[in-house]
């Protein structure tokens, strides 16, 4: 029975130890960081747009 927690043990760490330095663990950081999403409000893009429709005419609701 010690013999199986060991080799699970030691499988455990071969493995843990595998993802800390094997082959993809450069790959990680040489990418490069995501550029993180711009709100509606900081956004110039959307801001111009919404000047433009608040400035266009708008046609009046007849009843």
């Amino acid at each position: 029975m010690i013999y199986v927690l060991a080799a699970i043990g030691a499988l455990t760490i071969v493995v843990l130890m595998w993802k800390a330095f094997g082959p993809d663990a450069g790959r990680a950081a040489r990418r490069r960081p995501r550029q993180a999403p711009i709100a509606p409000d900081d956004d110039p893009d959307f801001l111009r747009r919404l000047d433009e429709q608040q400035r266009k005419p708008h046609p009046r609701e007849e009843d």
